[in-house]
C-alpha cells in the first residue's frame, strides 16, 4: 500500500512539474467581479509574468453589489473597487485591466455578453484564458459559485469556442478590425480537485500582498476573517498533492 501511494504521489508530482513548462506569450482573466482574479489565481498569475506573459485582466461587473452598507452609494463603492483591483493587479505585475462595467448580480450568459468577451479575446489574442468554472461546485463553498461567476464562465467558455475563432460569429467585429482568434488552453480554478496544479511557493507572498489592496472586501464589518491563515491552509492543502509547499489547483481544457 505504502508503495502504490508512493507511486500515485510521484505520479501527480511528474504531472505538475510538466504543467510548470507551459509557456504562453498572452494571457486573458476574465472575472465576474474586482478581487475575483486575485483569489481565484493569483499566485499563478504572478507565476506566469515572471515567466514573460502579458497577462491582462477582463473584469465583467462594476462590483456595485460588493458591499455591507446598504446607504453607500454605488458609484463610490465601483470607484473604490476599481482602484483596489488596478493595485492588486499591480502587485502580480498586471498592466491592463478592462472594466466592462455590467451591473453587479445581475449577469447572465447571454449574447451580449458572449459579444463583449469575444471582443476582449480578440483584441488581446491569448493563447490561454483563464475564467470562472461554468458549473455550480456543489463540495466547495458556496461563495465560488456566485451565479455571475457561473455566468461568466459559461459565456467565456462559449466564446472561447466557437465564437472567438468563428469569422461569422458576431461579424461586427470584423469592422473594428478585430479578426478571428483561437485560444489554446482553458484554465478553471478549481478548490482543491483539479487536475493541473500550478506551484506557488515563491509566489503566494505575492497574492497575498494583492488581497490586500481589496481593502473593501476583506475587512468587513462585525467580521473576524484571517484570510491570509486561511490563504495558507488551503493552497497548503493542494500544494501537497503535487509535492510543493503551496499550489493552486486548476481544470485545464486543451481547446
Amino acid at each position: 500500500m505504502a508503495a502504490v501511494k508512493k507511486t500515485v504521489r510521484k505520479r501527480a508530482s511528474s504531472r505538475a512539474s510538466k504543467a510548470q513548462k507551459l509557456k504562453f506569450d498572452n494571457v486573458l482573466v476574465v472575472s465576474a467581479h474586482p478581487d475575483d482574479p486575485d483569489f481565484g489565481a493569483g499566485g499563478s498569475i504572478a507565476k506566469l509574468v515572471k515567466d514573460g506573459s502579458r497577462v491582462t485582466y477582463v473584469i465583467v461587473t462594476d462590483g456595485s453589489q460588493g458591499g455591507e452598507d446598504p446607504k453607500q452609494k454605488d458609484s463610490d463603492l465601483v470607484a473604490i473597487r476599481e482602484k483596489e483591483q488596478k493595485a492588486a493587479a499591480r502587485v502580480l505585475g498586471v498592466k491592463k485591466v478592462e472594466f466592462l462595467g455590467y451591473k453587479d448580480g445581475h449577469l447572465s450568459p447571454d449574447l451580449k455578453l458572449r459579444h463583449d468577451i469575444v471582443r476582449m479575446i480578440r483584441k488581446y489574442k491569448p493563447e490561454l484564458v483563464i475564467t470562472h468554472t461554468p458549473g455550480r461546485v456543489l463540495d466547495a463553498p458556496m461563495g465560488g459559485s456566485h451565479p455571475d461567476h457561473l455566468a461568466v464562465g459559461e459565456a467565456t467558455m462559449a466564446a472561447v469556442y466557437p465564437d472567438s475563432r468563428n469569422p461569422r460569429a458576431f461579424r461586427s467585429l470584423l469592422k473594428e478590425g478585430l479578426q478571428p482568434h483561437e485560444v489554446k488552453e482553458v484554465w478553471l480554478p478549481f478548490w482543491t480537485s483539479g487536475d493541473h496544479l500550478v506551484d506557488i511557493t515563491t509566489t503566494l507572498d505575492q497574492k497575498i500582498a494583492a488581497l490586500r489592496k481589496h481593502k473593501s472586501q476583506i475587512a468587513k464589518p462585525g467580521r473576524v476573517w484571517d484570510f491570509e491563515k486561511f490563504m495558507r491552509k488551503r493552497h497548503g492543502e493542494v500544494g501537497k498533492r503535487g509535492g510543493y509547499r503551496y499550489a493552486e489547483s486548476f481544470k485545464r481544457i486543451t481547446v
